[in-house]
């Protein structure tokens, strides 16, 4: 039996010491600065990388990063932990369920932002010059790789983004969120096939269509039979109380393991397992927001950091910068998944006011090409400098997405939310202690407005938008909303509880302070606007405090003050 010398294991120390500890910290200083932390994960491994350490402190990074096999597996094992719970973490962000009830125009989205970027990167590479090829023989092969990595949208950089600018909750940020699911789903699926078939000697038309019927059949059956195993066996944790969410981790990571495994038995890569297995658990009702949230920041505090700074220690990024191909990269990329988007959405019912967003929401490359461009260059599909220009192409597309949909929503016209509200949709304590009860409640109160559908019309609407997607926004706040039609003008109620009601929040505390929002088919983004009007300013600890403390005679006084119009958005 073998066992790892005492050097190994320091050495190894010393490693995840130094990318951790500065990968986190870097981190966070960027997150403030409303960056993506991905992009400082990176800018740390192409310090500690050949890039800056080698090349200049060559004999410290000999030291700290030995030209060792072993020592070089130690850190690669780490990585590959980092990159497979990257994608069950993927996954379980996901609600695939929605998505494919929302398929109208979710599917109309992702099904022409995965064939407009794979036709614009194409036929280009093509005709690009032969050195930027492993293999010039392969340039189909190529080009068939590139069109596919220009497809692939980060799920998780849109939905940071959507929840900094108090977008995720609407039905807007809803639509982008099931469309990029299914791109995603779809996506991972034929870059994993077309991993599976090219870095595979016995190539034959029986071989492909056995991968392909068995890749196709294993995802049908993970998300029809396996997803509801899945919510069987978290509901019985639940039911049984079991220590949380340390017991869910645990089978969401065998399940991932196993998921694994059998995309690895199929001929494609375990990467699509561990995503798969993240979407079943995603799915599973019974798993509280508050373990998702666990699980999320594990993965992001541990292994992300880890994998993503190893990506610069394997490239020296200086000496395989190409100006042409990262120029390629970025603008084909960016151009072609925002076209992609954009002719989707024509083809909805959306406004062409969500038009804009809706197709910035599907530019960044992010965390997902990375992986797809990782992946590719240890199967040596691809060259040094093409892997280089499709970090810095995912990098560009992430950093500019937050600004870019910063400036979208300032081009929408002003509305205010006080015109929609008033004195006697206020209800200063709230009676039920449950969820559905308190929408009950609030729906009885809507329902005396003038014009309004009766009580139970308005309980349903509410009831399915709640269940598609939930809208407790953590500080003890929830935003039940829904669209009806034939409403004249938006409606808004508000009501606070006391004791404070169950709502599955994302930091699993009550409900305390419920804005209850009606509005119609066709309100040209007015309710988008009233939700991130309430999101931003319930994030004000005062306004929560003052809500908290105040009378009933005084409770409106002071959600007058506010939502004046100094707080006024864009809609």
């Amino acid at each position: 039996m073998y066992y790892l010398a005492e050097h190994y294991i320091l050495i190894f120390l010393i490693q995840i010491f130094l990318i951790l500890g500065l990968a986190r910290g870097l981190g966070e200083i960027f997150q403030r600065l409303k960056q993506p932390a991905i992009t400082a994960e990176i800018l740390v491994g192409i310090f500690l990388g050949p890039t800056i350490l080698g090349r200049f402190f060559p004999s410290i990074h000999s030291v700290i990063f030995p030209d060792n096999i072993i020592q070089q597996n130690m850190l690669e094992t780490v990585a590959w932990f980092g990159i497979l719970f990257f994608l069950l973490k993927t996954g379980l962000e996901m609600d695939f369920s929605s998505a494919w009830r929302q398929k109208g125009d979710a599917l109309k989205i992702a099904f022409t932002d995965l064939v407009v970027p794979m036709v614009l990167a194409f036929i280009p590479c093509l005709f690009i010059s032969n050195h930027y090829f492993t293999d010039p023989s392969q340039k189909y092969v190529f080009a068939i790789f590139v069109a596919t990595v220009m497809m692939i949208s980060a799920l998780p950089v849109t939905a940071r983004v959507l929840n900094d600018l108090n977008l995720y909750k609407t039905d807007l940020g809803f639509l982008i969120m099931c469309a990029l699911s299914v791109n995603d789903i779809l996506g991972w699926m034929i870059f994993t096939l077309i991993l599976g078939f090219f870095t595979r000697a016995d190539i034959e038309l029986s071989r492909i269509a056995i991968v392909l019927v068995t890749s196709i059949g294993f995802t049908f059956l993970a998300l029809t039979i396996g997803r509801t195993f899945t919510n069987y066996v978290i509901s019985k944790i639940k039911e049984k109380k079991m220590p949380e969410p340390s017991t869910s981790l645990t089978f969401i990571s065998l399940l991932g393991f196993l998921c694994g495994v059998i995309t690895l038995k199929i001929g494609i890569y375990a990467l699509f397992g561990f995503f798969i297995a993240g979407v079943m658990a995603g799915e599973a009702k019974a798993l509280s927001e508050k373990t998702r949230h666990v699980i999320s920041q594990m993965v992001h505090a541990l292994f992300v950091p880890v994998f993503f700074a190893s990506v610069g220690l394997k490239v020296d990024f200086l000496k395989h910068f190409d100006m042409f191909m990262f120029l390629f990269i970025t603008v084909v990329g960016i151009s072609g998944r925002f076209l992609g988007a954009w002719l989707g959405v024509t083809f909805t019912r959306q406004p062409k006011s969500n038009r804009l967003l809706i197709s910035i929401a599907h530019t960044p490359g992010g965390e997902m090409q990375i992986v797809v461009g990782m992946i590719a260059l240890g199967c040596k599909l691809i060259t040094e400098p093409v892997f280089v220009a499709i970090v810095f192409g995912a990098i560009i597309s992430s950093v500019i997405l937050g600004p870019w949909m910063s400036y979208a929503m300032r081009k929408r016209k002003e509305v205010s939310m006080l015109e929609f509200i008033s004195r006697r949709s206020v209800i200063s304590e709230l009676t039920a202690k449950e969820r559905d009860r308190a929408i009950s409640e609030l729906c009885r109160i809507v329902s005396h407005e003038e014009h309004m559908p009766t009580e139970e019309e308005i309980y349903s609407a509410v009831m399915k938008r709640e269940n598609e997607m939930g809208t407790a926004i953590g500080h003890g706040v929830a935003i039940p909303h829904a669209r009806l039609p034939g409403l004249r003008r938006p409606v808004i109620a508000f009501a606070r509880s006391i004791t404070g009601v169950e709502w599955d929040s994302p930091d699993g505390e009550p409900v305390y302070f419920v804005f209850f929002i009606m509005s119609s088919l066709d309100d040209n983004g007015i309710q988008l606007q009233i939700l991130r009007f309430i999101s931003r300013a319930m994030r004000d600890k005062e306004i929560r405090a003052a809500l908290e403390k105040s009378d009933g005679l005084k409770l409106w006084d002071v959600l007058y003050s506010a939502f004046t119009p100094h707080y006024v958005l864009k809609k």
